[in-house]
């Protein structure tokens, strides 16, 4: 990290984006809004593809690399948003190179490349944080709130949807590339539905889990969609495009998982709480309604419906991440240890389909060094 960056809070970070693809222009996007405030300067880019490469300097107006280590002169923090097979070799070169680190999700594209990140994360000056930016949606956020303020009691069961009924983001391009994404719907959508749901019960320890995954609709040529975030390719589809599971951790706190890039069945991204004392319904559209009961006055139901603002909620997850570059300090949200907890359970998903039963996550067999 910059010296000055550290000593002076007001010296916006110069950040530079590692992966000029559709999301490293979302976050660049987002870059130049905030850059408007004085928080942040994007100085640069870098990809290996130098059409990419030009493609970001005539768009955002910065200097773009096709080497790594020429960004790495030039900034206090990366942002890497590449293909999940290379976030390993970036984001190991960035910390050793002293940069903070931001790191969109997963954490990699399988468990022991994502230990070898954590590795080089716990040994770096900087500091890491993985991009989970449902956290910071707003309904997220309030629900947040009133359970630290002990209105929902003790949370013992999350019910996490995180569903499209067609929506594989590309059909042959890397996202369904198992040896470069390392997994489907599970992987890429899957992710953000478990981290949420262990953040809603405060990131307990996973005990044990038993999940399916399935691939019954994105690899057939009849597949049928109405729109497509990416575009269809000429690689292959070897990856899942549906899972079911279910995880048991501490205290008998407990999630069930349902996640789709296709099915025949209405999508939802609903997340819903069972709490001791109150209970909530989360969309990540931004609305929630709480459940709760009382005898006060006569036994009755009382649910309240909460509308909240819908503000963009991957300004709010960089918003963070630059307060934190700034003032060099460890993220309060989406740490690296964090988003390894959550690749454990990605890993125990597919272990336990391919195995056919539960897998305990109390004993991990694979370690950063194999």
């Amino acid at each position: 990290m910059n010296t000055s960056t550290n000593t002076e809070p007001h010296v916006p970070p110069r950040i530079g984006l590692i992966g000029l693809g559709s999301i490293g222009h979302i976050h660049a996007e987002h870059l130049q809004t905030l850059a408007s405030e004085g928080v942040v300067e994007l100085v640069g880019g870098m990809d290996i593809a130098s059409e990419a490469c030009e493609r970001f300097e005539n768009r955002f107006g910065v200097r773009a690399y096709e080497n790594p280590d020429d960004l790495y002169e030039t900034v206090d923090a990366v942002i890497i948003a590449t293909p999940n097979r290379f976030h390993e070799e970036y984001a190991v070169s960035a910390f050793e190179s002293g940069l903070d680190v931001f790191l969109e999700k997963p954490l990699a594209h399988n468990l022991r490349s994502a230990e070898r990140i954590a590795k080089a994360a716990e040994k770096a000056d900087g500091i890491g944080m993985v991009g989970f930016l449902n956290r910071f949606n707003d309904a997220v956020r309030v629900f947040k709130h009133y359970q630290r303020q002990g209105r929902f009691g003790e949370v013992t069961h999350v019910e996490a949807n995180y569903v499209r009924r067609r929506g594989v983001p590309g059909r042959g391009s890397w996202f369904t590339n198992k040896e470069i994404s390392g997994g489907g719907a599970l992987v890429d959508i899957g992710v953000h539905a478990i981290d949420l749901a262990l953040y809603l019960l405060s990131f307990p320890e996973v005990d044990e889990l038993t999940g399916v995954t399935r691939s019954q609709f994105g690899g057939h040529e009849d597949y049928t969609y109405l729109e497509m975030w990416g575009e269809d390719g000429e690689g292959v589809f070897d990856v899942d495009d549906s899972a079911s599971a279910f995880i048991r951790c501490a205290d008998d706190r407990t999630v069930s998982l349902e996640v789709a890039w296709a099915t025949n069945r209405p999508p939802t991204t609903e997340f819903v709480v069972q709490g001791t004392e109150g209970g909530a319904t989360l969309d990540l559209d931004g609305n929630i309604t709480i459940y709760e009961a009382s005898n006060g006055g006569a036994p009755h139901f009382a649910d309240s419906e909460i509308a909240t603002r819908r503000l963009p909620a991957m300004r709010s997850e960089l918003r963070a991440f630059l307060s934190a570059v700034a003032h060099d300090e460890p993220p309060k949200l989406n740490t690296v240890e964090e988003a390894l907890v959550v690749q454990r359970v990605l890993d125990g998903i597919y272990r336990s389909s391919e195995g056919g039963g539960a897998v305990s996550l109390r004993e991990n067999p694979i370690s950063a060094s194999d």
